[in-house]
């Protein structure tokens, strides 16, 4: 018991992996996907912090008595990453808006459907 609960953080980044992994394969929404992506996203977060984390590491700052620092590179390199995933997700968003708009629905199916409707209509015009 005390070997899975020393690896806690890393059994929880694998659910939440999977899950996130399920949701951009298995579901149609484009907004379940992004919600998804963001999902995964948020677990390599936490196994990046986790990995960075020193057991009785100090702050990576010069005192007396301290010899073991805990490095800070993995969070800094994280909070990086939350601003260009905060980017995307809006950019995802702003894309599944213009998609509603254009084609009434964001189902990965509707949309398959509505293209090959239209190439057959341009192609009956142009009489092929």
């Amino acid at each position: 018991m005390m070997t899975f609960l020393s690896f806690f953080n890393y059994w929880v980044v694998i659910a939440l992996m999977m899950i996130g992994f399920y949701c951009v394969i298995a579901r149609g929404n484009m907004v379940k996907k992004i919600m998804g992506l963001n999902l995964f996203q948020t677990s390599v977060f936490i196994l990046f912090i986790s990995a960075g984390k020193v057991v009785g590491g100090s702050t990576p700052i010069l005192r007396d008595g301290v010899e073991v620092y805990s490095n800070p590179l993995p969070h800094v390199l994280i909070l990086t990453a939350i601003v260009v995933g905060v980017a995307i997700t809006a950019l995802g968003l702003a894309l599944a808006v213009r998609i509603q708009e254009a084609y009434g629905s964001i189902e990965d199916d509707h949309l398959g459907d509505e293209d090959d409707d239209a190439e057959l209509a341009r192609m009956n015009r142009e009489g092929r």
